[in-house]
C-alpha cells in the first residue's frame, strides 16, 4: 500500500477558545491558500465581535467549490464543513451562506438539510467517521435489511463498531433509527435493552420509589428475564449507585459493573489498566509525590501527568492492583475513579494562595467540591472546576460545573464540556456565597441524575430540556417546582453512603 498524504484538518480548544481549521487538499496549509495571495481561492471572512467569534472560508475562483477555512470561537460547524470541502459542489449551499451562517436557499429550519431526523447531517455526511459510512447508508441497512436494533445496525454495517461514540444513546445514528422507523410506522424502541421496555429515567424513578437496592430486585420489579445483559447492567448499576451509594463491590453488585468499575482502573489497548489516584484540586503534598513515584517505579509503570491535573500511572496487569492499591491507600491515597461515569475530577488555579490576581481560595473551593461530590455515580462522566479571578486559568467555562470567583463570591456555570464537541457552559447565577454553591450543585447534579439518558452529558441534556437554561434556573434556583429540599436530601444521602 502506497502512502499517499494525510488530512490535516482537526478542531482543538485552545486556553478555552474552539479553534479549527480544514482544508479540500494539503496544498491549503502547504501552500497558504488561506492567505488570499493565490489567485485561484477566493475568501469571505465573517468576525463578529459581539460574539467573539471570526471565521474565514476560502472558495474555487468561481465560488462553486469549498477549498478550506478557519474557524475561532465557534467550530460547531467543523464536521460539516469539513466533509462539504471534500465534495465537488456546495452541496446546496452558497459561499456568502455559509460564511455568515445563514441557510440554504429556501431551507427555513434544520428539517431542510437533516430531513427533521434530528442529526444535523445531509444523506451524504458520514454519521461513522470511523468506518466512513454516510447517514443514507445506514439508512438503507435500517429500511432494505431491516435492521431495527442497534446490535443489528453493528452487524450488517458495522456501523458503530469504531469508538462507538455514533451508536452511543445520545449519537446520531439512534437518531436516524428513531426517525426511520417511525416513518416506516414501526414501534420505536425507547427501553435500555430487550430486558427492560423502560427508559433510564423511568427506571431511575422505579428503583427510587421502590427502594429496590439489587440488580435482581429491579429485574423482577421491572424487567423481563433473569440474566441480563452487557447493556443494561451497568445502567442498573449506575441507578443503584446513584440512588443509595451503596458499596460498589459487595452484595453481588460487583458482578453488574462494568470491568473498569469493578478492578478500579481504566483498561487499556493492551489489557493492562491505568491508575489515577485522587489529588483533589491539583493539590498534593511533597510526601505522596514520593509515595506515588516509589510504588510507581516499585512495579516498573509508566507516569504521566494527566490533562486533569493529576499524577497516572499506566502498564498495570491485573493481578497487581491490589497489591498497588494498598500501597497507594496505606500512603493516604485513593482511587480517582478516572475510569468512572462519576466525578472526574475538580480542576483549579492556585488562587488567593498564591496569585496576586486572585479574588477567592479556589484550591480551598477545588478541594471541597471534590470531596464532597467524589463518588457520585450519574449517567456520564462530570468534571469541575474552579478558577480565582475572571482570568479563568482552570477553565471552568468548559466543565460541567464550573465556578469563577469575584469579589463578591463565585459565579456559577453548568453544562459546558471540552471533547469531541466542545460546549460553552451557561451562567445559572451570580455571586454566590460557598453555602450557596453547594446547594445550587447538589439540586443540579441530582436534577441531572435524576432525568438524563444513560450516557447523557451534561450539555446535550441541557440542550433537550424543555425551556433550556432558564428553565433550569427556575427549578435550581429559584426551587419552581417545589422539590429542591428532596434533591438535596438525595445528594446528602449519597454523601452519608460513601465507601
Amino acid at each position: 500500500m502506497e502512502y499517499t498524504s494525510s488530512d490535516l484538518s482537526t478542531k482543538l480548544k485552545l486556553l478555552g477558545v474552539e479553534v479549527a481549521s480544514f482544508g479540500r487538499t494539503a496544498d491549503f496549509w502547504f501552500k497558504r491558500q488561506f492567505d488570499g495571495k493565490d489567485p485561484e481561492v477566493k475568501s469571505l471572512e465573517c468576525r463578529d465581535e459581539v460574539s467573539g467569534t471570526y471565521r474565514r472560508l476560502c472558495f474555487s475562483a468561481d465560488g462553486s467549490k469549498l477549498m478550506g477555512g478557519i474557524l475561532i470561537g465557534d467550530a460547531k460547524d467543523y464536521s460539516k464543513m469539513l466533509q462539504l470541502s471534500k465534495k465537488a459542489d456546495l452541496g446546496g449551499n452558497d459561499a456568502a451562506g455559509l460564511t455568515y451562517g445563514r441557510p440554504p436557499p429556501g431551507a427555513a429550519n434544520q428539517e431542510a438539510v437533516d430531513g427533521g431526523d434530528g442529526t444535523g447531517l445531509a444523506d451524504d455526511d458520514l454519521i461513522c467517521s470511523c468506518l466512513a459510512l454516510s447517514k443514507a447508508t445506514v439508512r438503507k441497512t435500517i429500511i432494505e435489511l431491516e435492521a431495527h436494533t442497534i446490535p443489528q445496525i453493528k452487524k450488517c454495517c458495522k456501523a458503530g463498531t469504531g469508538c462507538g461514540g455514533c451508536v452511543a444513546p445520545v449519537g446520531e445514528v439512534p437518531k436516524l433509527l428513531a426517525h426511520t422507523l417511525k416513518k416506516l410506522g414501526k414501534a420505536v424502541d425507547s427501553g435500555v435493552c430487550t430486558h427492560f421496555v423502560y427508559s433510564r429515567r423511568e427506571l431511575f424513578d422505579i428503583v427510587k420509589v421502590k427502594e429496590l437496592k439489587s440488580f435482581d430486585d429491579v429485574m423482577a420489579a421491572a424487567g423481563k428475564g433473569a440474566d441480563g445483559c452487557e447493556l443494561c447492567k451497568p445502567v442498573v448499576a449506575s441507578i443503584l449507585s446513584s440512588s443509595w451509594n451503596d458499596h460498589a463491590l459487595k452484595g453481588g453488585l460487583d458482578q453488574i459493573q462494568d470491568t473498569n468499575d469493578r478492578f478500579l482502573g481504566n483498561i487499556q489497548k493492551t489489557g493492562t489498566y491505568s491508575i489515577i489516584p485522587r489529588c483533589a484540586g491539583g493539590d498534593i503534598s511533597p510526601d505522596t509525590l514520593i509515595a506515588f513515584a516509589s510504588t510507581a517505579k516499585k512495579y516498573c509503570l509508566w507516569t504521566k501527568i494527566t490533562g486533569a491535573q493529576r499524577l497516572g500511572m499506566y502498564g498495570a496487569p491485573l493481578h497487581q492492583l491490589p497489591d498497588i492499591f494498598k500501597e497507594l491507600v496505606d500512603a493516604g491515597m485513593e482511587t480517582g475513579q478516572a475510569y468512572g461515569k462519576a466525578l472526574r475530577t475538580v480542576k483549579s488555579c492556585v488562587g488567593t494562595s498564591w496569585c496576586r490576581y486572585g479574588q477567592q481560595d479556589s484550591v480551598t473551593m477545588a478541594v471541597s467540591l471534590e470531596d464532597r461530590y467524589k463518588g457520585l455515580r450519574a449517567p456520564h462522566k462530570f468534571k469541575m472546576a474552579v478558577s480565582g479571578c475572571l482570568r479563568e486559568c482552570a477553565e471552568a467555562q468548559g466543565k460541567d460545573v464550573g465556578l469563577i470567583a469575584t469579589q463578591a463570591g463565585y459565579n456559577l456555570y453548568v453544562c459546558g464540556n471540552g471533547g469531541v464537541k466542545p460546549v460553552h457552559a451557561k451562567l445559572l447565577a451570580n455571586d454566590c456565597s460557598e453555602e450557596e454553591c453547594f446547594k445550587y450543585i447538589d439540586r443540579f447534579l441530582m436534577f441531572y441524575i435524576s432525568t438524563a439518558k444513560h450516557l447523557q452529558r451534561t450539555s446535550p441534556w441541557l440542550a433537550e430540556l424543555e425551556g433550556g437554561i432558564e428553565y433550569l434556573k427556575k427549578v435550581v434556583i429559584n426551587d419552581g417546582l417545589g422539590f429542591g429540599a428532596e434533591l438535596e436530601a438525595m445528594m446528602q444521602r449519597n454523601r452519608m453512603n460513601f465507601h
